[in-house]
């Protein structure tokens, strides 16, 4: 009879993108909404389920996706194609899901390998711009691109990123891997890509905010060697804000 129930039972991978601006990130916690907590709610009405999703990147209150990954279990017999149609019409319109489909049961979004992919946005210009104040990070100082690039490229392959975690983090192993950092500027626009196989807390925006301070002349661009040596949260850049971050994709 077990097997019979769990032959039933299938596991759907959601893509998700959101507006992060309303929420408390992704992860349910008791300060205020989460995304993780409308998309729970909202698959449990439409499947009558008790459903809690699985997501890959817990991103922070403020940070923006294009393609986080979640998945959930069910019993139901809507196909799994068809769930991000009919879960869309009762989502807000800041969470859209871009693609539903089935995945083996053992198909784990935070355990298997992958690579992440982020961006960061950075107004740089003498005046904000109103309608991109929730996507961008604006800096009013002129930022030299070509010294930021040149930072960025001591920071690719294998390293001890414990510099660039936040004081809190739990993780005992900070070894991660990038595999690409970019820092390009289209008008005065720029923007920081970022792809590797995982990132500790607050990890990319500690990078940036230490880009920052080498386009600004605070350091100079081979200093973050010495900041990646040092292992000292101390020794690295500010936290730069939220709103300037979105997840691209995840690909597994």
């Amino acid at each position: 009879m077990e097997m019979e129930k769990n032959k039933l039972l299938k596991r759907v991978k959601l893509v998700i993108g959101y507006d992060g601006t309303n929420y408390c990130g992704w992860q349910i916690q008791i300060n205020g909404i989460t995304v993780e907590e409308v998309i729970n709610r909202e698959l449990s009405r439409l499947l009558g389920e008790d459903i809690v999703v699985i997501g890959a990147s817990r991103t922070d209150s403020g940070v923006h996706a294009l393609g986080n990954v979640a998945v959930f279990d069910t019993y139901t017999k809507i196909p799994a194609e068809k769930i991000s149609f009919a879960l869309n019409q009762r989502l807000p319109e800041d969470i859209t899901i871009q693609n539903s489909e089935e995945v083996p049961l053992d198909f784990h979004p935070r355990y298997c390998n992958s690579t992440k992919t982020y961006e960061y946005k950075i107004l740089n210009r003498r005046f904000d711009i109103p309608v991109l104040r929730l996507y961008s990070h604006f800096v009013y100082m002129p930022l030299d691109v070509e010294r930021m690039r040149s930072a960025a490229e001591y920071l690719v392959g294998e390293h001890d990123f414990k510099s660039f975690c936040s004081a809190r983090t739990q993780v005992k192993d900070t070894v991660r891997t990038i595999y690409a950092l970019e820092v390009s500027k289209k008008d005065e626009m720029i923007c920081i890509r970022i792809s590797g196989n995982g990132f500790l807390y607050n990890m990319v925006r500690i990078i940036v905010g230490t880009l920052i301070k080498v386009g600004l002349g605070v350091y100079p661009p081979e200093h973050v060697k010495e900041i990646l040596k040092l292992c000292d949260r101390n020794a690295a850049g500010p936290k730069a804000p939220a709103k300037g971050l979105t997840l691209i994709g995840i690909e597994y």
